[in-house]
Protein backbone atom coordinates (compact mmCIF):
# COMPACT_ATOMS: atom_id res chain seq x y z
CA UNK A 1 0.00 0.00 0.00
CA UNK A 2 1.39 3.39 -0.98
CA UNK A 3 1.80 6.25 1.41
CA UNK A 4 -0.52 9.28 1.05
CA UNK A 5 0.60 12.79 1.83
CA UNK A 6 -1.74 15.26 3.56
CA UNK A 7 -2.80 18.10 1.22
CA UNK A 8 -3.71 21.57 2.44
CA UNK A 9 -6.62 22.60 0.09
CA UNK A 10 -6.21 26.31 0.79
CA UNK A 11 -2.54 26.18 -0.17
CA UNK A 12 -3.41 24.30 -3.40
CA UNK A 13 -6.03 26.87 -4.43
CA UNK A 14 -3.65 29.71 -3.68
CA UNK A 15 -0.96 28.17 -5.89
CA UNK A 16 -3.48 27.78 -8.74
CA UNK A 17 -4.44 31.44 -8.45
CA UNK A 18 -0.79 32.45 -8.49
CA UNK A 19 -0.26 30.44 -11.68
CA UNK A 20 -1.98 33.21 -13.70
CA UNK A 21 -3.79 30.81 -16.06
CA UNK A 22 -4.89 32.62 -19.19
CA UNK A 23 -6.75 31.95 -22.43
CA UNK A 24 -6.23 34.29 -25.40
CA UNK A 25 -4.82 36.79 -22.98
CA UNK A 26 -7.83 36.67 -20.67
CA UNK A 27 -7.48 35.66 -17.04
CA UNK A 28 -9.37 32.39 -16.57
CA UNK A 29 -9.79 32.71 -12.82
CA UNK A 30 -11.39 35.83 -11.40
CA UNK A 31 -12.68 36.66 -7.99
CA UNK A 32 -16.43 36.33 -7.53
CA UNK A 33 -18.49 39.38 -8.42
CA UNK A 34 -22.22 39.98 -8.69
CA UNK A 35 -24.23 42.32 -10.92
CA UNK A 36 -26.69 43.20 -8.16
CA UNK A 37 -27.60 42.29 -4.62
CA UNK A 38 -31.38 42.73 -4.89
CA UNK A 39 -33.82 43.22 -7.79
CA UNK A 40 -33.97 46.89 -6.82
CA UNK A 41 -30.21 47.26 -7.24
CA UNK A 42 -30.28 46.92 -11.02
CA UNK A 43 -30.43 49.57 -13.73
CA UNK A 44 -34.21 49.08 -13.96
CA UNK A 45 -34.65 50.58 -10.49
CA UNK A 46 -33.84 54.13 -11.57
CA UNK A 47 -31.93 54.37 -14.86
CA UNK A 48 -33.69 52.26 -17.50
CA UNK A 49 -37.34 51.79 -18.43
CA UNK A 50 -38.75 48.30 -18.43
CA UNK A 51 -39.17 47.15 -22.07
CA UNK A 52 -42.86 47.22 -22.93
CA UNK A 53 -43.62 46.93 -26.63
CA UNK A 54 -40.43 45.51 -28.20
CA UNK A 55 -38.26 42.62 -27.11
CA UNK A 56 -35.06 44.00 -25.53
CA UNK A 57 -31.65 43.19 -26.98
CA UNK A 58 -30.27 42.23 -23.58
CA UNK A 59 -32.33 40.27 -21.09
CA UNK A 60 -32.90 41.11 -17.43
CA UNK A 61 -31.86 38.90 -14.49
CA UNK A 62 -34.59 36.41 -13.57
CA UNK A 63 -35.22 37.76 -10.09
CA UNK A 64 -35.39 41.32 -11.43
CA UNK A 65 -37.84 40.44 -14.22
CA UNK A 66 -40.00 38.56 -11.73
CA UNK A 67 -40.06 41.41 -9.22
CA UNK A 68 -40.78 44.08 -11.84
CA UNK A 69 -43.72 42.14 -13.27
CA UNK A 70 -45.04 41.25 -9.83
CA UNK A 71 -44.89 44.87 -8.72
CA UNK A 72 -46.80 46.05 -11.80
CA UNK A 73 -49.48 43.38 -11.25
CA UNK A 74 -50.07 44.85 -7.79
CA UNK A 75 -52.08 47.49 -9.65
CA UNK A 76 -54.70 44.85 -10.49
CA UNK A 77 -57.78 44.41 -8.39
CA UNK A 78 -57.83 41.61 -5.82
CA UNK A 79 -59.43 38.53 -7.40
CA UNK A 80 -61.40 37.65 -4.28
CA UNK A 81 -62.93 41.14 -4.23
CA UNK A 82 -63.82 41.01 -7.93
CA UNK A 83 -67.57 40.62 -7.55
CA UNK A 84 -68.14 41.30 -11.25
CA UNK A 85 -67.03 37.87 -12.44
CA UNK A 86 -68.52 34.40 -12.26
CA UNK A 87 -65.06 32.88 -12.73
CA UNK A 88 -63.68 31.17 -9.63
CA UNK A 89 -60.69 32.65 -7.80
CA UNK A 90 -60.15 30.02 -5.10
CA UNK A 91 -59.07 26.40 -5.10
CA UNK A 92 -57.96 24.20 -2.24
CA UNK A 93 -54.20 23.64 -1.68
CA UNK A 94 -54.35 20.01 -2.86
CA UNK A 95 -56.08 21.07 -6.08
CA UNK A 96 -53.50 23.82 -6.58
CA UNK A 97 -50.72 21.27 -6.11
CA UNK A 98 -52.27 18.90 -8.66
CA UNK A 99 -52.48 21.74 -11.16
CA UNK A 100 -48.87 22.80 -10.59
CA UNK A 101 -47.67 19.22 -11.02
CA UNK A 102 -49.51 18.90 -14.33
CA UNK A 103 -49.13 22.36 -15.88
CA UNK A 104 -46.99 21.01 -18.69
CA UNK A 105 -49.50 18.40 -19.87
CA UNK A 106 -51.26 19.05 -23.17
CA UNK A 107 -54.83 17.76 -23.41
CA UNK A 108 -54.30 17.23 -27.15
CA UNK A 109 -51.65 14.56 -26.57
CA UNK A 110 -53.96 11.63 -25.92
CA UNK A 111 -51.42 8.89 -26.49
CA UNK A 112 -48.78 10.52 -24.29
CA UNK A 113 -51.07 11.14 -21.30
CA UNK A 114 -53.56 8.25 -21.16
CA UNK A 115 -54.22 8.64 -17.43
CA UNK A 116 -55.23 12.29 -17.91
CA UNK A 117 -57.49 11.32 -20.80
CA UNK A 118 -59.15 8.75 -18.57
CA UNK A 119 -59.96 11.51 -16.07
CA UNK A 120 -61.38 13.57 -18.96
CA UNK A 121 -63.69 10.70 -19.93
CA UNK A 122 -64.84 10.29 -16.33
CA UNK A 123 -65.71 13.98 -16.06
CA UNK A 124 -67.88 13.76 -19.20
CA UNK A 125 -69.62 10.68 -17.82
CA UNK A 126 -70.22 12.29 -14.41
CA UNK A 127 -71.75 15.40 -16.00
CA UNK A 128 -73.93 13.34 -18.34
CA UNK A 129 -75.37 11.43 -15.37
CA UNK A 130 -75.72 14.62 -13.33
CA UNK A 131 -77.82 16.15 -16.13
CA UNK A 132 -80.18 13.20 -16.51
CA UNK A 133 -78.69 11.25 -19.43
CA UNK A 134 -80.69 8.15 -20.31
CA UNK A 135 -79.19 4.66 -20.12
CA UNK A 136 -80.67 3.89 -23.53
CA UNK A 137 -78.68 6.75 -25.10
CA UNK A 138 -74.94 7.08 -25.64
CA UNK A 139 -73.95 10.48 -24.30
CA UNK A 140 -70.80 12.04 -25.71
CA UNK A 141 -68.92 15.19 -24.79
CA UNK A 142 -65.66 17.05 -24.46
CA UNK A 143 -63.73 19.53 -22.40
CA UNK A 144 -63.40 22.99 -23.92
CA UNK A 145 -61.50 26.14 -23.02
CA UNK A 146 -64.74 27.58 -21.60
CA UNK A 147 -68.44 27.94 -22.31
CA UNK A 148 -67.84 30.18 -25.31
CA UNK A 149 -66.18 27.36 -27.26
CA UNK A 150 -68.77 24.88 -25.97
CA UNK A 151 -71.64 27.07 -27.17
CA UNK A 152 -70.07 27.34 -30.62
CA UNK A 153 -69.72 23.55 -30.80
CA UNK A 154 -73.32 23.01 -29.70
CA UNK A 155 -74.60 25.56 -32.19
CA UNK A 156 -72.49 24.15 -35.01
CA UNK A 157 -73.83 20.65 -34.39
CA UNK A 158 -77.41 21.97 -34.58
CA UNK A 159 -76.65 23.84 -37.81
CA UNK A 160 -75.10 20.79 -39.50
CA UNK A 161 -77.97 18.51 -38.49
CA UNK A 162 -80.47 21.06 -39.85
CA UNK A 163 -78.54 21.34 -43.12
CA UNK A 164 -78.35 17.57 -43.52
CA UNK A 165 -82.08 17.21 -42.93
CA UNK A 166 -82.97 20.01 -45.34
CA UNK A 167 -80.76 18.62 -48.09
CA UNK A 168 -82.13 15.11 -47.60
CA UNK A 169 -85.64 16.53 -48.08
CA UNK A 170 -84.55 18.50 -51.15
CA UNK A 171 -85.16 21.83 -49.39
CA UNK A 172 -83.17 25.06 -49.37
CA UNK A 173 -80.54 25.14 -46.60
CA UNK A 174 -79.06 28.60 -47.14
CA UNK A 175 -80.93 30.68 -44.56
CA UNK A 176 -80.51 29.19 -41.08
CA UNK A 177 -81.58 31.16 -38.01
CA UNK A 178 -81.28 30.67 -34.28
CA UNK A 179 -83.26 32.18 -31.39
CA UNK A 180 -81.99 33.66 -28.13
CA UNK A 181 -83.03 36.35 -25.66
CA UNK A 182 -81.44 39.79 -25.72
CA UNK A 183 -80.01 38.94 -22.29
CA UNK A 184 -77.75 36.34 -23.91
CA UNK A 185 -74.04 36.51 -23.23
CA UNK A 186 -71.98 37.69 -26.19
CA UNK A 187 -70.67 34.17 -26.95
CA UNK A 188 -74.12 33.17 -28.23
CA UNK A 189 -74.28 36.07 -30.65
CA UNK A 190 -70.69 35.38 -31.70
CA UNK A 191 -71.72 31.89 -32.79
CA UNK A 192 -74.38 33.30 -35.10
CA UNK A 193 -72.02 35.87 -36.61
CA UNK A 194 -69.01 33.59 -37.01
CA UNK A 195 -70.95 30.65 -38.48
CA UNK A 196 -73.32 32.59 -40.79
CA UNK A 197 -76.55 32.02 -38.91
CA UNK A 198 -79.23 34.71 -38.59
CA UNK A 199 -79.49 35.66 -34.92
CA UNK A 200 -83.09 36.30 -33.94
CA UNK A 201 -82.56 38.14 -30.69
CA UNK A 202 -85.85 38.37 -28.82
CA UNK A 203 -86.52 41.29 -26.46
CA UNK A 204 -86.82 40.68 -22.75
CA UNK A 205 -88.96 42.65 -20.33
CA UNK A 206 -89.69 43.16 -16.67
CA UNK A 207 -92.74 40.93 -17.13
CA UNK A 208 -90.55 38.11 -18.50
CA UNK A 209 -88.10 38.69 -15.63
CA UNK A 210 -85.51 39.95 -18.12
CA UNK A 211 -85.21 36.51 -19.72
CA UNK A 212 -86.42 34.64 -22.79
CA UNK A 213 -90.20 34.81 -23.29
CA UNK A 214 -91.67 31.46 -24.50
CA UNK A 215 -94.49 33.25 -26.31
CA UNK A 216 -91.99 35.22 -28.41
CA UNK A 217 -90.26 31.96 -29.24
CA UNK A 218 -93.49 30.66 -30.74
CA UNK A 219 -93.89 33.81 -32.80
CA UNK A 220 -90.36 33.70 -34.26
CA UNK A 221 -89.55 30.08 -35.08
CA UNK A 222 -89.94 28.70 -38.60
CA UNK A 223 -88.68 25.86 -40.79
CA UNK A 224 -85.25 27.54 -41.01
CA UNK A 225 -84.72 27.64 -37.23
CA UNK A 226 -81.77 25.39 -36.40
CA UNK A 227 -82.41 25.61 -32.66
CA UNK A 228 -83.04 27.77 -29.61
CA UNK A 229 -80.43 28.83 -27.06
CA UNK A 230 -81.97 28.76 -23.58
CA UNK A 231 -79.92 30.04 -20.65
CA UNK A 232 -79.76 28.45 -17.22
CA UNK A 233 -78.71 31.55 -15.39
CA UNK A 234 -78.86 34.97 -17.01
CA UNK A 235 -75.66 36.93 -16.50
CA UNK A 236 -77.69 40.09 -15.86
CA UNK A 237 -79.96 38.98 -13.04
CA UNK A 238 -79.26 35.29 -12.37
CA UNK A 239 -82.75 34.19 -13.44
CA UNK A 240 -83.13 30.72 -14.93
CA UNK A 241 -84.86 30.80 -18.29
CA UNK A 242 -87.99 28.60 -18.57
CA UNK A 243 -86.45 25.65 -20.41
CA UNK A 244 -89.45 23.39 -19.92
CA UNK A 245 -91.90 26.03 -21.12
CA UNK A 246 -89.85 26.69 -24.25
CA UNK A 247 -89.66 22.93 -24.84
CA UNK A 248 -93.44 22.64 -24.59
CA UNK A 249 -93.88 25.52 -27.06
CA UNK A 250 -91.63 23.71 -29.53
CA UNK A 251 -93.45 20.41 -28.92
CA UNK A 252 -96.72 22.06 -29.88
CA UNK A 253 -95.12 23.71 -32.91
CA UNK A 254 -93.85 20.33 -34.09
CA UNK A 255 -97.33 18.83 -33.70
CA UNK A 256 -98.75 21.62 -35.85
CA UNK A 257 -96.04 21.82 -38.55
CA UNK A 258 -93.89 18.70 -38.33
CA UNK A 259 -90.78 20.89 -37.83
CA UNK A 260 -88.51 19.51 -35.09
CA UNK A 261 -86.47 22.29 -33.43
CA UNK A 262 -83.85 21.32 -30.82
CA UNK A 263 -82.74 23.22 -27.73
CA UNK A 264 -79.19 23.83 -26.58
CA UNK A 265 -79.03 24.78 -22.90
CA UNK A 266 -76.35 27.32 -22.04
CA UNK A 267 -75.81 26.31 -18.41
CA UNK A 268 -72.46 28.10 -18.11
CA UNK A 269 -73.16 28.82 -14.45
CA UNK A 270 -76.40 26.99 -13.69
CA UNK A 271 -75.08 23.60 -14.79
CA UNK A 272 -73.15 23.35 -11.53
CA UNK A 273 -75.79 25.11 -9.40
CA UNK A 274 -79.24 23.77 -10.30
CA UNK A 275 -78.39 20.04 -9.93
CA UNK A 276 -77.09 20.46 -6.40
CA UNK A 277 -79.45 22.96 -4.76
CA UNK A 278 -82.71 22.04 -3.10
CA UNK A 279 -84.46 24.61 -5.30
CA UNK A 280 -83.08 22.92 -8.44
CA UNK A 281 -84.79 24.81 -11.32
CA UNK A 282 -87.85 25.82 -9.35
CA UNK A 283 -89.69 22.55 -9.84
CA UNK A 284 -89.35 22.58 -13.63
CA UNK A 285 -87.21 20.35 -15.84
CA UNK A 286 -84.23 21.84 -17.65
CA UNK A 287 -81.85 19.01 -18.62
CA UNK A 288 -81.82 15.74 -20.58
CA UNK A 289 -85.05 14.71 -18.87
CA UNK A 290 -86.63 16.79 -21.64
CA UNK A 291 -86.21 14.94 -24.97
CA UNK A 292 -85.91 18.22 -26.88
CA UNK A 293 -82.69 19.12 -25.05
CA UNK A 294 -79.92 17.84 -27.31
CA UNK A 295 -76.84 19.43 -25.74
CA UNK A 296 -75.78 21.27 -22.59
CA UNK A 297 -72.66 23.29 -21.80
CA UNK A 298 -71.18 24.41 -18.50
CA UNK A 299 -68.12 26.34 -17.32
CA UNK A 300 -65.94 24.29 -15.02
CA UNK A 301 -64.18 27.53 -14.13
CA UNK A 302 -67.35 29.10 -12.73
CA UNK A 303 -69.39 27.15 -10.21
CA UNK A 304 -67.46 24.01 -11.14
CA UNK A 305 -64.89 25.64 -8.82
CA UNK A 306 -61.82 25.38 -11.09
CA UNK A 307 -59.54 28.23 -12.17
CA UNK A 308 -60.16 29.81 -15.58
CA UNK A 309 -59.57 27.61 -18.61
CA UNK A 310 -62.09 24.76 -18.70
CA UNK A 311 -65.63 24.29 -19.95
CA UNK A 312 -67.68 21.26 -20.91
CA UNK A 313 -70.24 20.26 -23.50
CA UNK A 314 -72.30 17.06 -23.50
CA UNK A 315 -74.70 15.76 -26.17
CA UNK A 316 -77.43 13.46 -24.93
CA UNK A 317 -76.58 10.93 -27.66
CA UNK A 318 -73.86 10.64 -30.27
CA UNK A 319 -76.58 10.73 -32.94
CA UNK A 320 -76.92 14.49 -32.32
CA UNK A 321 -73.28 15.14 -33.15
CA UNK A 322 -72.90 14.83 -36.95
CA UNK A 323 -70.09 12.43 -37.78
CA UNK A 324 -68.53 14.61 -40.45
CA UNK A 325 -67.79 17.23 -37.78
CA UNK A 326 -65.61 14.73 -35.93
CA UNK A 327 -61.97 14.50 -37.00
CA UNK A 328 -60.06 11.26 -36.60
CA UNK A 329 -56.50 12.27 -35.86
CA UNK A 330 -53.41 10.07 -36.17
CA UNK A 331 -50.90 12.03 -34.18
CA UNK A 332 -47.79 11.14 -32.16
CA UNK A 333 -48.43 7.41 -32.49
CA UNK A 334 -52.06 7.39 -31.38
CA UNK A 335 -55.54 7.77 -32.83
CA UNK A 336 -58.12 10.14 -31.40
CA UNK A 337 -61.48 11.60 -32.33
CA UNK A 338 -61.80 15.34 -31.95
CA UNK A 339 -64.51 17.98 -32.23
CA UNK A 340 -63.06 21.24 -30.92
CA UNK A 341 -62.22 24.70 -32.23
CA UNK A 342 -58.59 24.48 -31.22
CA UNK A 343 -56.03 21.76 -30.62
CA UNK A 344 -53.47 22.23 -27.85
CA UNK A 345 -54.95 23.21 -24.52
CA UNK A 346 -53.98 22.84 -20.85
CA UNK A 347 -54.86 19.57 -19.16
CA UNK A 348 -54.34 20.71 -15.56
CA UNK A 349 -57.83 22.22 -15.30
CA UNK A 350 -59.42 18.93 -16.34
CA UNK A 351 -57.46 17.14 -13.61
CA UNK A 352 -58.57 19.78 -11.09
CA UNK A 353 -62.18 19.37 -12.22
CA UNK A 354 -62.05 15.64 -11.55
CA UNK A 355 -60.45 16.32 -8.16
CA UNK A 356 -63.34 18.59 -7.20
CA UNK A 357 -65.95 16.10 -8.36
CA UNK A 358 -64.59 13.18 -6.35
CA UNK A 359 -63.37 15.25 -3.38
CA UNK A 360 -66.56 17.26 -2.84
CA UNK A 361 -69.06 14.74 -4.09
CA UNK A 362 -72.73 15.61 -4.46
CA UNK A 363 -73.18 16.73 -0.85
CA UNK A 364 -70.04 18.87 -0.89
CA UNK A 365 -71.18 20.75 -3.98
CA UNK A 366 -74.64 21.09 -2.46
CA UNK A 367 -73.24 22.61 0.73
CA UNK A 368 -71.19 25.16 -1.22
CA UNK A 369 -74.05 26.16 -3.55
CA UNK A 370 -76.52 26.44 -0.69
CA UNK A 371 -74.03 28.63 1.20
CA UNK A 372 -73.63 30.88 -1.86
CA UNK A 373 -77.40 31.25 -2.21
CA UNK A 374 -77.83 31.87 1.52
CA UNK A 375 -75.26 34.68 1.46
CA UNK A 376 -76.80 36.12 -1.71
CA UNK A 377 -80.21 36.20 0.02
CA UNK A 378 -78.69 37.92 3.04
CA UNK A 379 -77.10 40.57 0.84
CA UNK A 380 -80.36 41.10 -1.06
CA UNK A 381 -82.44 41.49 2.09
CA UNK A 382 -79.86 43.78 3.70
CA UNK A 383 -79.80 46.07 0.66
CA UNK A 384 -83.57 46.35 0.55
CA UNK A 385 -83.70 46.93 4.33
CA UNK A 386 -81.78 50.19 3.85
CA UNK A 387 -84.67 51.65 1.85
CA UNK A 388 -82.13 52.96 -0.66
CA UNK A 389 -81.94 49.92 -2.92
CA UNK A 390 -84.31 47.47 -4.56
CA UNK A 391 -83.28 44.13 -6.06
CA UNK A 392 -83.99 43.16 -9.65
CA UNK A 393 -82.90 39.58 -8.94
CA UNK A 394 -85.43 37.34 -7.17
CA UNK A 395 -83.57 34.60 -5.29
CA UNK A 396 -84.45 36.24 -1.95
CA UNK A 397 -88.19 36.23 -2.65
CA UNK A 398 -90.37 33.40 -1.38
CA UNK A 399 -91.33 30.85 -4.00
CA UNK A 400 -94.96 31.30 -5.01
CA UNK A 401 -96.61 29.28 -7.77
CA UNK A 402 -94.15 26.39 -7.69
CA UNK A 403 -93.65 26.41 -3.93
CA UNK A 404 -95.80 23.37 -3.23
CA UNK A 405 -93.96 21.22 -5.73
CA UNK A 406 -90.54 22.39 -4.62
CA UNK A 407 -91.28 22.07 -0.91
CA UNK A 408 -92.39 18.47 -1.37
CA UNK A 409 -89.07 17.71 -3.07
CA UNK A 410 -87.13 19.46 -0.35
CA UNK A 411 -88.78 17.64 2.55
CA UNK A 412 -88.41 14.31 0.82
CA UNK A 413 -84.66 14.83 0.56
CA UNK A 414 -83.88 16.79 3.69
CA UNK A 415 -86.22 14.89 5.96
CA UNK A 416 -86.87 17.86 8.22
CA UNK A 417 -88.32 21.35 8.18
CA UNK A 418 -85.58 23.92 7.72
CA UNK A 419 -84.97 26.84 5.38
CA UNK A 420 -83.12 26.10 2.16
CA UNK A 421 -83.03 27.48 -1.36
CA UNK A 422 -86.25 25.52 -2.05
CA UNK A 423 -88.17 28.11 -0.04
CA UNK A 424 -87.14 30.81 -2.51
CA UNK A 425 -87.22 31.56 -6.21
CA UNK A 426 -84.66 29.40 -7.99
CA UNK A 427 -81.69 31.10 -9.64
CA UNK A 428 -77.98 31.77 -9.50
CA UNK A 429 -76.37 33.31 -6.38
CA UNK A 430 -76.39 36.71 -8.06
CA UNK A 431 -77.63 39.98 -6.58
CA UNK A 432 -78.65 42.63 -9.12
CA UNK A 433 -79.86 45.84 -7.52
CA UNK A 434 -80.50 49.50 -8.20
CA UNK A 435 -81.36 52.70 -6.37
CA UNK A 436 -85.06 52.94 -5.57
CA UNK A 437 -87.30 55.40 -7.41
CA UNK A 438 -87.92 57.22 -4.12
CA UNK A 439 -84.19 57.60 -3.55
CA UNK A 440 -83.68 59.03 -7.04
CA UNK A 441 -86.42 61.59 -6.50
CA UNK A 442 -84.98 62.68 -3.17
CA UNK A 443 -81.35 62.77 -4.37
CA UNK A 444 -81.49 63.43 -8.14
CA UNK A 445 -77.82 64.49 -8.25
CA UNK A 446 -76.58 61.00 -7.29
CA UNK A 447 -75.59 58.78 -10.20
CA UNK A 448 -75.65 55.06 -9.58
CA UNK A 449 -72.28 54.58 -11.28
CA UNK A 450 -70.75 56.66 -8.47
CA UNK A 451 -71.51 53.80 -6.09
CA UNK A 452 -69.44 51.49 -8.30
CA UNK A 453 -66.57 53.98 -8.48
CA UNK A 454 -66.44 54.62 -4.74
CA UNK A 455 -66.62 50.91 -3.99
CA UNK A 456 -63.67 50.41 -6.35
CA UNK A 457 -61.73 52.88 -4.23
CA UNK A 458 -62.30 50.42 -1.37
CA UNK A 459 -61.07 47.57 -3.60
CA UNK A 460 -64.51 46.08 -4.29
CA UNK A 461 -65.22 45.56 -8.01
CA UNK A 462 -68.97 45.90 -8.59
CA UNK A 463 -70.05 46.73 -12.15
CA UNK A 464 -72.82 49.17 -12.99
CA UNK A 465 -74.41 48.64 -16.40
CA UNK A 466 -77.67 48.82 -18.34
CA UNK A 467 -80.15 45.99 -18.65
CA UNK A 468 -80.64 44.45 -22.15
CA UNK A 469 -82.05 46.55 -25.00
CA UNK A 470 -85.70 47.67 -24.55
CA UNK A 471 -84.98 47.75 -20.81
CA UNK A 472 -81.68 49.62 -21.03
CA UNK A 473 -83.03 52.76 -19.37
CA UNK A 474 -82.59 50.82 -16.15
CA UNK A 475 -79.07 50.41 -14.82
CA UNK A 476 -78.12 47.80 -12.26
CA UNK A 477 -75.26 47.07 -9.92
CA UNK A 478 -74.44 43.36 -9.77
CA UNK A 479 -72.67 41.16 -7.22
CA UNK A 480 -71.79 37.56 -8.02
CA UNK A 481 -71.58 35.57 -4.78
CA UNK A 482 -68.93 32.89 -5.13
CA UNK A 483 -67.62 30.19 -2.83
CA UNK A 484 -65.04 32.51 -1.23
CA UNK A 485 -67.62 35.12 -0.13
CA UNK A 486 -67.71 34.34 3.59
CA UNK A 487 -70.20 35.76 6.05
CA UNK A 488 -67.50 37.99 7.55
CA UNK A 489 -66.55 39.36 4.13
CA UNK A 490 -70.23 39.85 3.34
CA UNK A 491 -70.63 41.99 6.48
CA UNK A 492 -67.79 44.22 5.30
CA UNK A 493 -69.34 44.48 1.84
CA UNK A 494 -72.71 45.54 3.23
CA UNK A 495 -71.07 48.03 5.60
CA UNK A 496 -69.06 49.57 2.74
CA UNK A 497 -72.10 49.82 0.47
CA UNK A 498 -74.02 51.62 3.21
CA UNK A 499 -71.05 53.89 3.98
CA UNK A 500 -70.49 54.79 0.32
CA UNK A 501 -74.17 55.53 -0.22
CA UNK A 502 -74.23 57.77 2.85
CA UNK A 503 -71.14 59.58 1.53
CA UNK A 504 -72.95 60.26 -1.74
CA UNK A 505 -75.98 61.57 0.12
CA UNK A 506 -73.79 63.95 2.09
CA UNK A 507 -72.08 65.43 -1.00
CA UNK A 508 -73.36 67.63 -3.81
CA UNK A 509 -73.20 67.25 -7.58
CA UNK A 510 -69.95 69.22 -8.04
CA UNK A 511 -68.06 66.95 -5.66
CA UNK A 512 -69.11 63.85 -7.58
CA UNK A 513 -68.42 65.00 -11.13
CA UNK A 514 -64.70 64.16 -11.01
CA UNK A 515 -65.41 60.51 -10.25
CA UNK A 516 -66.84 59.91 -13.72
CA UNK A 517 -63.66 61.22 -15.40
CA UNK A 518 -61.21 58.87 -13.74
CA UNK A 519 -59.42 56.03 -15.52
CA UNK A 520 -58.78 52.66 -13.85
CA UNK A 521 -55.61 52.34 -11.80
CA UNK A 522 -52.65 51.37 -13.95
CA UNK A 523 -54.30 52.43 -17.24
CA UNK A 524 -51.51 54.17 -19.17
CA UNK A 525 -53.44 54.54 -22.42
CA UNK A 526 -54.16 58.05 -23.68
CA UNK A 527 -57.61 59.50 -23.11
CA UNK A 528 -60.08 58.79 -25.89
CA UNK A 529 -63.56 60.08 -26.35
CA UNK A 530 -66.38 57.54 -26.02
CA UNK A 531 -68.24 59.36 -28.77
CA UNK A 532 -69.72 57.84 -31.87
CA UNK A 533 -69.70 59.24 -35.38
CA UNK A 534 -72.49 61.66 -34.58
CA UNK A 535 -70.64 63.01 -31.55
CA UNK A 536 -72.99 61.52 -28.98
CA UNK A 537 -71.69 59.52 -26.04
CA UNK A 538 -72.47 55.87 -26.66
CA UNK A 539 -74.34 53.95 -23.99
CA UNK A 540 -72.81 50.72 -22.77
CA UNK A 541 -75.83 48.75 -23.95
CA UNK A 542 -75.33 49.91 -27.55
CA UNK A 543 -72.23 47.78 -28.02
CA UNK A 544 -71.05 44.33 -27.02
CA UNK A 545 -71.02 44.11 -23.24
CA UNK A 546 -67.97 42.32 -21.89
CA UNK A 547 -68.21 42.75 -18.14
CA UNK A 548 -71.30 40.66 -17.49
CA UNK A 549 -69.66 37.25 -18.00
Amino acid sequence: MSLARHIDPEELVERLHDAHLTENGRQLRQKMTTSHLTPYGTKYASETDVPKYQIPKEGAPADTAYQLIRDELDLDGKPNLNLASFVGTYMEPNANQLMMENLSKNLADNDEYPAMMSLHERCVSILAHLWGAKKSEKAVGSATTGSSEAIHLGGLAMKRRWQEHRKAEGLDASNPNILMGSNAQVALEKFARYFDVEARILPVSKESKYRLDPELVRQNVDENTIGVFVIMGSTYTGHYEPVQEVSEVLDKYQEETGVDIPIHVDAASGGFVAPFTYAQAGGLKWNFELPRIKSINVSGHKYGLVYAGVGWIVWRDEAFLPQHLIFELHYLGGTEKSFTLNFSRPGAQVIAQYYNLIHLGFNGYREIMENCLRNARLLSKSLEATGWYTCVSDIHRNASAAKGVVSTTKHARVGEERETSADYVAGLPVVSFRLTDEFRKEFPHIKQESVSLLMRARQWIIPNYALPPTEDKTEILRVVVRESMTLDLLDRLIADLVSVTQTLIDNDEVDLSILRKQKPAGDSRPNRDAKGIEGEVKKLADGIHRSVC
